[in-house]
């Protein structure tokens, strides 16, 4: 796997973040996430022709806890910050134009370094202000 373009971002063991870099390429599926995720994130490379079966997906009933979501940098440049549960800022990493981000624990906050065009996709559904927790974050002592 490409090792370098795929970044986990871990805190006291636990994942906060996996980052797909853009430049990543390998051929199949890869799956970054375990299979324990609410919120799976895989990568396929087929060559022309390679088919899916058509397929449904059957209903199945999965509980929630937390949201997790995946974003896709489309356009410009974002810093994602990661918090720790008191909210003390930990880490920064910055994502580019063609870069994936699975958000998968801890606190996160965002800031466009150019104009930036963002896809997210998390689970739903959506519950509103109820979703999520505002915070105004503490700096490390």
């Amino acid at each position: 796997m490409n090792d370098n373009l795929v970044e986990h971002v871990v805190y006291r063991e636990i994942l906060l973040a996996i980052i797909i870099r853009a430049g990543f390429d390998q051929d199949g599926i890869s799956f970054f996430t375990p299979p324990e995720f609410s919120q799976q994130l895989a990568y396929m490379k087929r060559p022309a022709g390679y088919a899916i079966a058509p397929h449904f997906h059957n209903p199945i009933i999965r509980e929630v806890e937390y949201t997790q979501e995946v974003l896709f940098i489309k356009r410009g440049r974002v810093r994602v910050d990661f918090y720790e549960e008191d909210r003390t800022h930990l880490e920064s990493r910055q994502l580019c134009r063609g870069d994936v981000i699975l958000l998968a624990h801890g606190g996160h906050g965002f800031e466009m370094l150019e104009e930036s065009e963002i896809i997210e996709v998390k689970q739903g559904p959506y519950a509103g202000e109820k979703d999520k927790s505002r915070f105004a974050p503490k700096e490390k002592a």
